[in-house]
């Protein structure tokens, strides 16, 4: 018996970092995410395969599941690691506590007499930055039934907002309430945008750095929040290229300000004719642009091919 599982990736609007603060903020869910099958076989082993977007083995492991502590461990006897990235031992560890964590929430977890094949495939590059942690930790959820914030949560850190685009086919608000996520789907769908690109700019940022970066910060989240907000609501009504291009532009200021980092377009593309937005953690993965039929012409020519489609990058 085989079973299967979908979590779909992400993109934060607005409201990056600010959002772990309770900021209410825009994210969309993306085309693109990663699938999980779980097949049950004889033995109480758990071997696992991650594939990446091209059906290639980037990971696999093998997990011994009949031990008498209440949390899995590595076999002695792995799975064949050749030509596999030299960070596998960091790959597996992690593996190993999201999958002990959900034992933990749900001791019936792995129990019984069986073993299982689990395959995990990607539908993106790793260096894309859609959310390849959070789309595994929800569809482990789903497998373990528990809950899936609890376990990022348990496991990791973070908002959650990338938690609730794995489990929504449309654009969402999302807002943490005394550490609650609120999450509302919204009807964000602008006319303008056969004008907006995704961009990727070639390196992949780590979110645990820029927010390390940004709790350094001194900020005045009584003055702040209520600006991300207002900008937040008005993304998500605005119905010309110019009026959104204006909020972005407004939305970068403040974070510049708050980071002391100049914002992606003052850094790299000065002379871009249009309106620029870094998305999530400052300084790699996904920016969007909002410009014209000329826009990716304009990123090609500085050395960016990963130019994809608002149409085509969003649920």
């Amino acid at each position: 018996m085989t079973t299967s599982f979908y979590s779909n990736g992400k993109l934060l609007i607005s409201g990056e970092y600010l959002v772990l603060d309770g900021a209410l903020s825009l994210a969309v869910p993306t085309v693109y995410g990663q699938s999980l099958s779980i097949k049950t076989v004889p033995g109480r082993q758990l071997i696992w395969k991650s594939l990446d977007e091209k059906g290639k083995v980037w990971f696999q492991e093998i997990y011994d599941l009949n031990t008498s502590e209440s949390t899995i461990i590595k076999a002695t006897t792995t799975a064949e690691n050749t030509n596999l990235p030299e960070d596998t031992e960091k790959v597996s560890s992690t593996l190993r506590s999201i999958l002990n964590e959900a034992k933990k929430i749900n001791p019936l977890f792995l129990q019984g007499e069986e073993g299982y094949e689990v395959t995990s495939a990607l539908n993106f590059p790793r260096d894309w930055g859609l959310g390849s942690s959070s789309t595994l930790i929800n569809n482990i959820a789903q497998w373990a039934n528990v809950d899936a914030y609890t376990l990022l949560w348990n496991a990791f850190s973070g908002s959650g907002y990338d938690i609730a685009c794995a489990q929504h086919n449309s654009p969402i608000t999302y807002q943490l309430k005394d550490k609650n996520p609120i999450v509302k789907e919204v009807a964000f769908n602008p006319s303008f945008k056969n004008d907006l690109y995704f961009i990727h700019l070639n390196k992949k940022q780590n979110s645990r750095d820029g927010i390390a970066t940004y709790r350094s910060k001194n900020i005045d989240l009584f003055k702040e929040l209520p600006k991300i907000n207002s900008i937040t609501q008005r993304i998500i009504t605005s119905t010309k290229r110019k009026q959104f291009e204006k909020l972005i532009d407004k939305h970068e200021a403040i974070l510049s300000e708050i980071l002391d980092i100049p914002t992606v377009k003052e850094q790299l593309f000065p002379d871009f004719k249009g309106a620029i937005k870094s998305l999530g953690a400052w300084g790699g993965d996904f920016i969007l642009a909002a410009g014209n039929k000329n826009t990716a012409s304009y990123f090609r020519d500085k050395g960016y091919n990963t130019i994809i489609p608002y149409s085509k990058m969003v649920r």
